[in-house]
C-alpha cells in the first residue's frame, strides 16, 4: 500500500461518523480516500453525503494523527492491508462491517480464497479434556491444510496456536490492540513463531489503547474470517459467546463441542447447542464433512444432465464454469463468470431445481 493512500485512508478512519460501512461508500464514490478529502463540501452533499459529516471531512483532524501513525507502522515493520488487498482475509472482506484496513505482521497467505478455514475459541479456563480435544482436532485437520485463527488470548486460544504450529498449520492471532506490543506478553514467544508460519492480524492502529471493549470488536473478527468458528468450552457468559454470536449474524457455521450437564465450562457449548445457535461436534470428522473439506472424495463431471435439459447462455456460462473448478464460493462464481451476484443467485437455484448443482455450507456450490 502506497504511503499516500495509507496516510489518507487512515485519516479517514479518524473522521468523526466515519465507520467501516460509510468509510467503504465514501471511498466507491470518490475513488479513494484521498479523493474523499479533496472533495469540495458541495461535491461531497451531492453525493447524498450528510451536511455534518462532510463538515467533519473538510475539517481534516485526524492528518496530525495519521502523519504519525505511518511512522509508527513502518518503525514496528508493520504490513497495512487495505480491505481490497489480496492478503486481507476472504471471508472477512464478504462482512459489510468488515475494517477498512488491517494491520498485520508475519508470513501471510494471498490466496485465503481456495484455503480452508477455521476459529476456534474457547474459555480461560479449560479442562484437560478441552486441551485434548484441540490437539484431537488438528490431527484430524492436518491433511486438509486449514488455516487456523484465535485469539492468542490464555486458554484455549493459546493452545489452538501451539497445537496448529505442532501440527505444521497455518494459523493467525487476531488481537484486540495494536501490533507495537503483545497482550498477554506471556504469549510473546508463541507470537514470534506464529509470524513464520501465519501471522497476527489487528484493526487497531499503534496509537490506540488496550482497552476491555475492544476485545469484544476482535471477536467481530475472529468470527468474521473464517467458514466456521468452533467452540471448544465455553461458560454461559464467556467471552467467547461473543464470537459465536457474530458468526451467527455473519450467517457463518458454527459448531460447539458438548460437555457434562454439571460442567461450567461447558454450559455455553450446551447452550449454544440447545438454542440451535451451533451445531454439536463430537469429532473433528464432522466438521470435514460438514464444510466439505474432504478433498479425496471422488468428483464425477455432470455431463448426462446436458443430454436432457437447455440451458439459456448465462446458464451455460456458469455450468461450464463449474464443470472446470467443481466447486466454489457464490462470490467468486459471480466473479469469474462476470455476471451479478443477485443473478448468479437466481440462476444457481435454477440449475439446483434442474439437479445439475447442490448447495454446500458456506455459500460453495458444485456439480452433481
Amino acid at each position: 500500500m502506497k504511503e499516500e493512500d495509507l496516510f489518507f485512508t487512515l485519516a479517514l478512519t479518524k473522521v468523526n461518523g466515519v465507520g467501516p460501512i460509510i468509510g467503504k461508500r465514501l471511498i466507491e464514490n470518490f475513488g479513494t480516500a484521498k479523493g474523499v478529502f479533496d472533495a469540495s463540501y458541495h461535491e461531497l452533499v451531492s453525493k447524498r453525503v450528510a451536511a455534518s459529516l462532510a463538515l467533519q471531512i473538510q475539517a481534516k483532524k485526524g492528518f496530525s494523527w495519521a502523519e504519525k501513525e505511518v511512522k509508527l507502522i513502518e518503525q514496528e515493520k508493520i504490513t497495512p492491508l487495505f480491505y481490497q488487498a489480496k492478503a486481507y482475509p476472504y471471508y472477512l472482506r464478504q462482512c459489510e462491517d468488515s475494517p477498512l484496513l488491517l494491520f498485520a505482521k508475519g508470513n501471510l497467505t494471498e490466496n485465503w480464497s481456495s484455503r480452508n478455514v477455521v476459529s476456534i475459541v474457547g474459555t480461560r479456563n479449560p479442562s484437560t479434556r478441552g486441551l485434548d480435544f484441540c490437539a484431537k482436532f488438528m490431527e484430524a485437520v492436518q491433511g486438509y491444510n486449514p488455516i487456523i485463527i484465535s485469539g492468542l488470548a490464555y486458554g484455549i486460544d493459546i493452545c489452538v496456536h501451539k497445537q496448529a504450529l505442532a501440527f505444521g498449520l497455518e494459523t493467525y492471532g487476531v488481537l484486540g490492540h495494536g501490533l507495537n506490543q503483545i497482550y498477554p506478553a506471556k504469549h510473546g514467544a508463541i507470537a514470534k513463531k506464529m509470524l513464520k508460519k501465519g501471522g497476527l492480524l489487528t484493526e487497531f492502529a499503534v496509537q490506540s489503547r488496550i482497552e476491555r471493549e475492544n476485545f469484544i470488536q476482535r471477536n467481530r473478527l475472529v468470527a468474521g474470517s473464517s467458514q466456521a468458528t468452533l467452540v471448544v468450552e465455553s461458560a454461559i457468559k464467556g467471552g467467547s459467546m461473543s464470537s459465536i454470536t457474530f458468526a451467527n449474524d455473519y450467517n457463518r457455521d458454527v459448531f460447539a463441542v458438548p460437555g457434562r450437564i454439571d460442567d461450567p465450562m461447558s454450559q455455553g457449548c450446551n447452550e449454544l447447542i440447545r438454542t440451535q445457535r451451533a451445531q454439536l461436534l463430537s469429532d473433528p470428522l464432522e466438521l470435514i464433512e460438514c464444510l466439505n473439506w474432504n478433498k479425496n472424495k471422488e468428483k464425477t463431471k455432470a455431463i448426462q444432465p446436458l443430454l436432457f435439459v437447455n440451458l439459456n447462455a448465462d446458464e451455460q456460462i456458469i455450468y461450464d464454469y463449474l464443470c472446470q473448478t467443481q466447486r466454489d464460493v457464490i462470490d467468486l462464481i459471480a466473479l469469474n463468470c462476470s455476471l451479478p451476484i443477485y443473478k448468479v443467485s437466481t440462476i444457481l437455484l435454477q440449475l439446483e431445481l434442474q439437479g445439475l448443482v447442490r448447495p454446500l455450507p458456506g455459500k460453495y456450490f458444485e456439480l452433481v
